[in-house]
């Protein structure tokens, strides 16, 4: 049974930035140029598409899109991206997909139905020993373990196991074409969610920290100056919103996925032919910042 949509929100396209008023005069420029079909097939075309989401409750068709996503974020890690899917499909209560809205029946996609994100958040704590849960836990102690000072991983590690203070792992995956204003509303929903999961006392509503792991990446061969002239690195966000999440997190550490990295998985690395290397970085959030974060997504984000 197809799930009935939560939320829309609407998609900018792959040149969000441009304004009505220019992507009106690219559009006469082309009409004005088609008289030389020769030229014009030499000239990267350069136009805004439009293209609405919606957002719909996660059934057990889109198990297939959601591991897909998954995949996309571990990539050759050892974690059983199969169980957490089948997990995040059990706890359907917290979560949606992302799924493109009113495909014409004449379109090209070969799967007007596929899942082009999802967000969730699970229960490290509550699901300990569940292989999965373990096996995320333990690849983030090992990277912090190389990538970060002692002390962080003893923190970090401490906190993974305080039971008095359970820790989620907030998933929010889509492909790299989705445009960042999606977020807005799937956040917000899914801080409702998780609301009502705790009223109701869902152990998927009850979490005291938010850990997430993002994709970023920097420039392979540039590093910035910073002040005193020492070197300092710069990481870009594949998922923009997950910026603001970084600046109030307590604890963070990036570490590399370049060896792992496969193109058909992780994307093209690159923005303006400028070669980048990809990256996992790992943040931990206080669950009492959600409202900062929250008001930081309504003030870039809304469309």
């Amino acid at each position: 049974m197809a799930s009935s949509a939560k939320r829309r929100a609407v998609g900018l396209g792959q040149n969000p930035e441009e304004s009505d008023d220019s992507s009106d005069q690219n559009l006469e420029e082309d009409e004005d140029s088609g008289e030389d079909d020769s030229e014009a097939s030499d000239e990267e075309i350069n136009e805004e598409v439009v293209v609405d989401f919606e957002a719909h409750g996660i059934s057990h068709n889109d198990c297939n899109g959601i591991k897909k996503l998954l995949q996309q974020l571990f990539l050759k890690a050892h974690v059983n991206t199969s169980e957490m899917t089948d997990i995040i499909i059990q706890q359907n209560h917290v979560g949606s997909v992302i799924k493109q809205a009113e495909v014409p029946e004449d379109s090209d996609d070969d799967d007007p139905d596929e899942v082009l994100g999802f967000i969730t958040m699970l229960n490290l704590t509550e699901r300990k020993e569940v292989q999965c849960v373990e096996e995320v836990k333990e690849l983030i102690l090992d990277q912090c373990e190389k990538n970060a000072a002692h002390s962080v991983t003893e923190q970090l590690e401490q906190i993974l196991n305080d039971t008095s203070k359970p820790v989620g792992l907030l998933l929010s995956e889509r492909f790299i074409n989705v445009p960042p204003q999606i977020a807005l509303p799937l956040h917000k929903q899914l801080q409702e969610e998780m609301a009502e999961a705790q009223r109701t006392n869902k152990p998927s509503g009850k979490c005291h920290y938010c850990l997430m792991i993002s994709k970023t990446c920097k420039e392979a061969t540039k590093s910035i100056p910073a002040r005193g002239g020492a070197p300092k690195e710069e990481y870009l966000f594949v998922n923009a919103e997950e910026e603001f999440f970084y600046e109030q997190a307590i604890m963070k550490f990036h570490y590399s996925v370049q060896e792992e990295a496969d193109t058909c998985l992780s994307g093209r690395w690159s923005f303006d032919d400028v070669p980048m290397k990809p990256f996992r970085t790992v943040m931990l959030i206080p669950s009492d910042k959600m409202p900062v974060i929250m008001d930081k997504l309504k003030e870039y984000l809304t469309v």
